[in-house]
């Protein structure tokens, strides 16, 4: 079964920016996640294959270094 899609333009000063999205369902089925690096290859005219790279460009997590900063902030306004 296929998933149509429009290709997107996007004009700008330095360039233009050409954007393809894909549908959820499709994402969903292969188990995709946010921030997962792909690769493009044009095998020919009519035919795009699309590739992990293995490869994330997600921020890793950050650990807090205080303990509550909405308690902080609530001390720093009680004092006068």
């Amino acid at each position: 079964m296929g998933y149509p899609t429009t290709i997107q333009l996007i004009a700008r000063d330095k360039g233009n920016q050409w954007y393809v999205n894909f549908p959820g369902a499709l994402a969903k089925a292969l188990d995709f996640e946010k921030g997962e690096v792909v690769e493009w290859t044009i095998e020919d005219k009519k035919t795009l294959v699309l590739r992990r790279t293995g490869s994330t460009n997600k921020l890793e997590e950050r650990t807090r270094t205080d303990a509550d900063p909405k308690a902080k902030l609530k001390k720093q306004r009680r004092k006068p």
